[in-house]
């Protein structure tokens, strides 16, 4: 089997990390853990009138969310695999939008389960922000396990 375990770093990412090692897998599964990052879109107006200065700006934010995101999938490489020494563990950091950078990880790989956290947004922050989950489940070829804090209201 292989699961897509896409975490953010979050508390709700915490519990999908748990309820994966909690499963009960076969020792030929394979596990891809994401973390996927947006960086600001910038223009380039304004780059010209402050000398350049938000590129640099940029890519500072865009190296700083490269290293939290490969902390952040390293522990959960090392907590799934002190539970199953066994299982074949890959990671990866991208930068994109995460609900369809998850999407297309899941495709290009030939996921057969997607494992994320529930954000718990409202309807409105669902509106405005969309949902990583309900995007995954409305358009995933495979199953989507969303994993939520019992408890948690």
């Amino acid at each position: 089997m292989k699961i897509l375990l896409a975490i953010d770093g979050s508390d709700f990412s915490k519990v999908a990390i748990h309820e994966l090692i909690k499963m009960t897998l076969s020792s030929n599964s394979e596990i891809h853990i994401i973390n996927v990052y947006e960086v600001p879109k910038t223009t380039g107006l304004g780059l010209h009138t402050m000398g350049g200065r938000i590129g640099n700006y940029i890519e500072e934010i865009r190296s700083n969310a490269q290293k939290l995101g490969n902390k952040i999938v390293s522990e959960a490489f090392d907590k799934i695999k002190a539970e199953n020494k066994a299982l074949t563990i890959t990671t990866s950091v991208i930068s994109g939008l995460p609900k369809s950078t998850i999407y297309e990880k899941a495709e290009d790989w030939g996921a057969d389960l997607i494992v994320v956290g529930s954000q718990g947004h409202g309807a409105l922050s669902r509106l405005v922000l969309g949902s990583v989950s309900q995007y995954l489940t409305t358009n995933a070829k495979c199953s989507v396990l969303i994993a939520r804090d019992r408890n948690k209201k």
